[in-house]
């Protein structure tokens, strides 16, 4: 895994403003709606619970109460966590009787999951 290291001395050692980078950054900048849903998809992902809750979807469908015993919090906890999730399109539900299992929406969740794990998981 790679470490996260801080390098004190992080700015410019002169200020110059590159006015074409600038620009072009302006140019490929995401619309403020995008940006705040990518912001709030990444905000609810990074949550531990809800990543674990992501995780065990990935690989298969499971239950409220499924899912407080493999994270050990109340069913109450996990079906808000579920609500957030849902809210984003992370997760979908369908109901067999009694019981309402949940996935995840689509295989770009199982990607974003497997893409930044693969991210952590490289040498530096």
């Amino acid at each position: 895994m790679k470490e996260l290291t801080v390098n004190r001395n992080e700015q410019c050692a002169c200020r110059c403003i590159h006015q074409e980078r600038v620009d072009a950054a302006k140019d490929h900048a995401l619309p403020a709606r995008e940006n705040e849903q990518l912001a709030a998809l990444f905000k609810a992902m990074g949550d531990p619970n809800r990543l674990r809750i992501l995780w065990a979807l990935d690989r298969e469908e499971m239950c409220v109460c499924d899912l407080a015993q493999f994270i050990g919090i109340t069913e109450s906890a996990v079906s808000h966590q579920l609500r957030q999730l849902r809210q984003l399109f992370l997760v979908a539900n369908r109901r067999e009787g009694p019981i309402l299992y949940y996935r995840l929406n689509d295989s770009h969740v199982s990607a974003l999951i497997h893409l930044a794990l693969e991210h952590l998981r490289e040498e530096p």
